[in-house]
């Protein structure tokens, strides 16, 4: 299995662990705005929004790739809630805290003095629909662009764990990544909008301020992952982890929690305890990519408390300089979905292993 096919199989593995994991957050978000009260008459949201989510994010993973899961769910989360509400209203509106809110309250924060025209929603959807349609067209299984790799490196070494056995090294630089595609999709964006000169200048300076210390990092981090993995420190990690036996699907998922929580990127997260999660899981004999998939998941939770996300999360709000806040704000419920990621990780192991194998 060459590494498009290999890299569309772990998509949709991620995928099936992330619709189940779905199925909670709705009703954590209803908890965290309006407490138990938001049960009562809320839960037709939970509901819809889950599955919204799931039909919108599982096809796409199945069929397209990695590139796009997250963005379709969500839109189609969107869509899935604004048609329940055409139809479909709560008996009593909660505001944060599970306070009723006025008729006075409801008009002001909905938004129905001020109707939008067809122009400016258009505007408003513009970036998402040509991400989409970019990168669907980009990266999907018909483009040859994500396969061009004009440069490659690689060298191989022997195991530390397994005698006569070999690990590899490897860089490939492939610039009509995924990556690209969305680079590529912000431009046409951008002139689509008609930005003048200043306001090119204006966004290009504060996306610098941003993302120039998680660049930074990136690469402070791939070239550790390097080192961690070709030495041998991951093998002989992975060893010393495999005496824990079955247990250690417990860990595997805090494992990738703890990383994006100290690195604030999935990508490095993975790259940092990829190879280590396989090399136990075939130490253990688990299912292939059972445990790569749980950090990788378990990764995506950690997302919340993790301190870049925090920061560019609240870039726009009151919290500024006081991510910290934010950051312990999102703590206990992140634990209560990594609770519930090893509860699936348990579910898959002892009752679906075979999902979890590369066919």
């Amino acid at each position: 299995m060459d590494g498009d096919a290999a890299g569309c199989v772990v998509a949709v593995i991620i995928a099936a662990v992330v619709a189940v994991l779905a199925l909670l957050p709705p009703w954590i978000l209803i908890y965290l705005v309006t407490g138990k009260k938001g049960f009562r008459d809320g839960w037709p949201l939970a509901i819809v929004g889950s599955f919204g989510y799931i039909v919108g994010q599982f096809p796409v993973a199945v069929y397209l790739g990695p590139y796009l899961p997250d963005v379709s769910g969500a839109i189609v989360c969107f869509a899935s809630l604004l048609i329940l509400l055409k139809f479909w209203q709560p008996q009593t509106v909660l505001g944060y805290g599970g306070v009723p809110l006025s008729q006075a309250e409801q008009r002001r924060f909905g938004g129905n003095n001020d109707r939008l025209k067809p122009r400016e929603v258009l505007l408003a959807w513009l970036p998402f629909i040509v991400l989409v349609v970019i990168v669907v067209l980009w990266t999907g299984p018909w483009s040859p662009l994500p396969k061009y790799a004009p440069f490659k490196l690689s060298v191989d070494a022997g195991s530390s764990v397994a005698e006569g056995s070999k690990v590899s090294a490897a860089f490939t630089w492939a610039p009509f990544s995924g990556g690209t595609a969305i680079l590529t999709s912000w431009i046409i964006v951008a002139l689509l909008l008609r930005l003048n000169a200043p306001q090119f200048r204006e966004v290009i300076k504060k996306t610098w301020h941003q993302m120039w210390g998680a660049c930074l990092v990136g690469v402070f981090i791939f070239g550790l992952a390097f080192v961690f993995n070709f030495s041998g420190m991951a093998g002989s990690l992975a060893y010393g982890f495999s005496k824990i036996g079955p247990w250690f699907i417990i860990v595997a998922p805090i494992l990738g929690w703890i990383g994006v929580a100290l690195s604030g990127s999935n990508t490095s997260t993975n790259a940092m305890f990829g190879a280590f999660q396989v090399s136990v899981g075939k130490l253990l004999g688990f299912p292939p990519l059972l445990l790569p998939t749980l950090n990788s998941v378990g990764s995506e939770v950690g997302k919340p408390v993790a301190p870049q996300t925090a920061s560019v999360g609240v870039s726009t709000s009151r919290f500024v300089r006081n991510e910290g806040a934010v950051i312990r704000h999102n703590m206990a419920w992140t634990l209560i979905l990594l609770v519930y990621l090893i509860l699936i990780g348990v579910l898959f192991y002892l009752f679906f292993p075979g999902v979890m194998s590369v066919v």
